[in-house]
């Protein structure tokens, strides 16, 4: 089974995901991230574009690499949590649906209240040393909460818990 956790930035997927994993034997992680930040990283003409899109997630091959991906750690795990802030439901229909064609499929999205969000992004920019919120957080968190609202993007868990009640509230919904 994949399980795909959806939600806004800072709203907490990465620190589910890793708490369900630890709590939920033959369970692993596969974050797209980590393959958009290496994208990001090469020059576009090497992936056969003009210039580097605003977001790695309108890149055609990262949307089929994350899918390969996340076949490859099913292979060894009987549930797989990938995290990740989908906003395009275009893009997360086709992962959803490709990755239907090796094993089922549950869209959890994680919400909370935009002013949470932002309190933590900017606990997250304190202890990484910055000054405030970026303007793509700023932008992109209000993106993922505006679309969020659609309940298309997978049953709704309430973040603005502990993280430990917020993985309650997520395995209360795959068992």
């Amino acid at each position: 089974m994949f399980i795909l956790l959806n939600g806004s930035f800072g709203i907490g997927k990465t620190t589910t995901a890793r708490l369900l994993a630890r709590d939920l034997t033959g369970t692993a992680i596969s974050d797209p991230e980590h393959l958009g930040y290496v994208l990001r990283r090469l020059p576009p003409l090497l992936l056969g574009l003009r210039e580097q899109p605003g977001d790695y997630q309108d890149m055609a091959l990262w949307r089929r690499l994350i899918v390969y991906q996340a076949r490859l750690v099913h292979l060894r795990a009987k549930l797989v949590i990938v995290p990740m802030a989908f906003t395009n439901l275009t893009y997360l229909d086709a992962f959803a649906g490709a990755l239907e064609r090796t094993a089922s499929v549950k869209r959890i999205c994680l919400v909370a209240p935009l002013e949470v969000i932002h309190a933590r992004l900017e606990q997250r920019a304190m202890a990484e040393g910055r000054a405030g919120l970026t303007p793509f957080e700023i932008r992109r968190s209000a993106e993922c909460v505006a679309a969020h609202a659609d309940p298309a993007f997978g049953d709704k868990v309430d973040a603005q818990g502990s993280p430990e009640n917020v993985v309650a509230l997520v395995k209360a919904v795959i068992e």
